[in-house]
């Protein structure tokens, strides 16, 4: 009996560490390959926006009342930072995890070698991760600064840590993190199911757009509803919206967590059964 549980934990040390052999070459084809410049666009975008609000006279002098700054970077942040960037950053990186290597003609030598698909999977998810969630919270950094930069040093200061701006930062930054995670694991599996993503990956898009005018049952249905659930600052989504109580700061990490799980394992499941045609692609 010993013998097996000591035959088990020597597996799940292999696991480990081929899950990490895989990390870190996923990591340098993520940050380093030519697939990832568009993502480093996309993320310094908003960073620009922000610039050019904190050095604009008009949009500036909105930006020096701290509540001001607050209501705008929530907007701004759940807008064009969590909808937009880190929604098409997200289904650029994942779904070319598996798409990428298959338009290389690489991905076979994945197959070929000793390694478990469903430690493939778990390897190449986590590297997708790690990058998504590095850029975008620079991104989230970036943008903060520059949006609080006009209430200048001192104002800011005193903000962060005599008031409520360090537990706001470390909201954002968590947001964009689970956003990562849910559609990661969303987009790695379109990446590995459709031929042509564009289409399912625009109807998840309209999904989560459209998520205030869905009725309370069908909002938990999305990734958005879970991550705006944690916002610092309510976020006004017009008198069309249909008003649904957020869920607690518990519940919307589980449950995010739990259909990373759930999406994950339907990957493995497909990753199991594929067989490489590159002449089809």
């Amino acid at each position: 009996m010993s013998a097996m549980v000591m035959e088990k934990e020597g597996m799940h040390v292999i696991w480990v560490n081929q899950v990490r052999a895989i990390l870190r070459l996923e990591m340098k084809k993520n940050f380093l390959g030519k697939r990832s410049f568009l993502v480093y666009l996309m993320a310094l975008l908003p960073v620009l926006i922000s610039v050019f609000m904190a050095t604009f006279p008009a949009s500036a002098k909105e930006l020096a009342n701290s509540s001001n700054a607050s209501n705008v970077f929530a907007n701004f942040y759940d807008g064009l930072l969590l909808r937009t960037v880190v929604f098409f950053g997200s289904a650029w990186i994942f779904m070319n995890l598996f798409r990428g290597d298959l338009i290389d003609k690489s991905l076979h030598y994945y197959f070929l070698a000793p390694v478990r698909r469903e430690v493939l999977v778990l390897g190449k998810y986590f590297s997708g991760l790690l990058n998504s969630s590095l850029l975008f919270m620079l991104m989230t950094a970036g943008c903060l600064f520059f949006i609080y930069y006009p209430r200048g040093y001192a104002a800011s200061v005193d903000y962060i840590f005599n008031g409520p701006g360090a537990g706001q930062i470390f909201i954002y930054m968590a947001m964009t993190v689970l956003a990562c995670l849910g559609y990661g694991a969303i987009f790695l599996v379109i990446g590995l199911f459709f031929r042509n993503p564009i289409i399912p990956a625009g109807l998840v898009y309209g999904w989560e757009w459209l998520n205030f005018l869905l009725p309370p049952v069908l909002k938990k249905m999305s990734v958005i509803y879970y991550v705006n659930s944690l916002a610092p600052v309510p976020i006004n989504e017009g008198p069309l919206a249909i008003v649904a109580d957020p869920a607690s700061p518990f519940t919307a990490v589980v449950s995010l967590i739990v259909i990373a799980t759930l999406v994950l394992g339907f990957a493995c499941w497909r990753v199991r059964r594929m067989e490489i045609t590159y002449a089809s692609d």
